[in-house]
């Protein structure tokens, strides 16, 4: 089997967008042959300690992850029209630093940010961008989104801050396939655009 990772699953925590129980992803990874695996929750970290000590049982690298929800107009807008759909965002820790970023985003996303869901913005994103690597996440990503609507010049403006916020080897555009029509589509254009702009690609 080719070597690969799963770097964007959701387990029992993704409250109604997670089916698969901790164990048996760490099983059924290691049956596959596989040497790592992500955790990347939807807006919550509850599984982690579950979940790296499960894989560290089975001699299985635990990456260590959530997927958080950016407000596209900052978190001081809280317009149901606009603001109940967040964009979406894959981070992994890379390391100690990382995974403290990530909680402290996962923290004040839950008190301080709340609205429909717990949401973090690109001023609190800089503030704890340190040992994160990103990723441009699924449809419901920022750049995804701009990309299926047409939005060139946005999308590049978007793709080119991530690309200096998170440095070298720090973003990368999301790939899926799940045989939903439009994703044939948009990784077309994600893979051209991480041509044009020199990002990384990464199938998740």
């Amino acid at each position: 089997m080719p070597e690969f990772v799963h770097l964007h699953v959701h387990s029992e925590y993704s409250l109604l967008d997670g089916l698969s129980r901790i164990d048996d992803l760490v099983a059924r990874a290691r049956q596959l042959g596989m040497e790592a695996l992500a955790l990347t929750d939807h807006g919550v970290l509850y599984g982690v300690i579950d979940f790296y000590k499960a894989a560290q049982e089975v001699g299985l690298k635990p990456i260590i992850g959530c997927e958080m929800y950016v407000a596209p107009r900052g978190i001081e807008s809280r317009d149901p029209r606009q603001d109940a759909h967040p964009y979406h965002l894959v981070l992994l820790a890379r390391n100690r630093t990382g995974y403290q970023n990530l909680i402290q985003l996962v923290t004040r996303a839950h008190l301080e940010r709340f609205y429909y869901k717990p949401r973090i913005d690109k001023k609190l994103l800089e503030e704890h961008s340190a040992g994160l690597i990103a990723l441009s996440g699924c449809a419901s990503g920022e750049i995804p989104r701009l990309l299926l609507a047409g939005k060139q010049q946005p999308v590049r403006v978007s793709c080119q801050w991530y690309k200096e916020l998170f440095g070298p080897g720090g973003f990368y555009l999301e790939l899926q396939e799940h045989n939903i029509p439009e994703f044939g589509h948009l990784n077309r254009e994600l893979v051209k655009l991480g041509n044009e702009l020199d990002v990384p690609l990464v199938a998740t």
